[in-house]
């Protein structure tokens, strides 16, 4: 990475546009670059997250998690690029399944909230579906590989299933949805 990065500002973007990986310059406000920032925010978001205390169990795979998304944004910025691979999925199912195990089914909706560190994964698996809807979007125009699109989808079920067990590991109830009108 040495010199990649030397210089932060190249006044290249000025006009409006921005470089992809390729070498290509497109819109700022286009499907691509939203798709990308939606990936960016999301493993910021997780970054967050990741700064509150969470069980032990989860830090592993948000820290792969957070290199896959790097991964997921690299396939967006260089069009045709893949780095993304199967396994990842059948790894974040492994990891959904798992932690699922150890949690009682649900009977109602579950609210965002709980512990901070819970709030924040629900926070991260709303970011999740945006950059889901943004790629699907962006695929309907031009081709993103299908496995980018499989693991946001995956990601954001592992999401929804970390912030049961961050809230159960702190003994926090989550908050469920009380339906007035049923």
């Amino acid at each position: 990475m040495g010199n990649r990065l030397s210089k932060i500002y190249t006044r290249t973007g000025d006009s409006g546009t921005t470089g992809l990986g390729d070498g290509s310059r497109i819109n700022k406000d286009s499907l691509r670059v939203e798709a990308m920032g939606d990936v960016d925010e999301l493993n910021s978001v997780i970054g967050v997250m990741m700064t509150e205390a969470l069980p032990s169990k989860l830090v592993e795979p948000l820290t792969q998690i957070q290199h896959d998304l790097f991964n997921v944004g690299g396939e967006i910025c260089i069009p045709g690029y893949v780095i993304l691979q199967q396994s990842r999925i059948s790894d974040l199912e492994s990891v959904i399944d798992e932690l699922n195990s150890q949690l009682s089914p649900l009977k109602e909706f579950i609210l965002p909230g709980g512990t901070k560190a819970a709030a924040y994964c629900h926070l991260a698996r709303t970011v999740c579906r945006r950059a889901e809807r943004k790629l699907v979007e962006l695929h309907r125009n031009e081709k993103v590989t299908d496995i980018s699109l499989q693991y946001l989808n995956r990601l954001s079920d592992l999401l929804f299933v970390m912030c049961r067990v961050i809230n159960k590991e702190a003994g926090v109830s989550d908050v469920l949805w009380k339906n007035e009108h049923a």
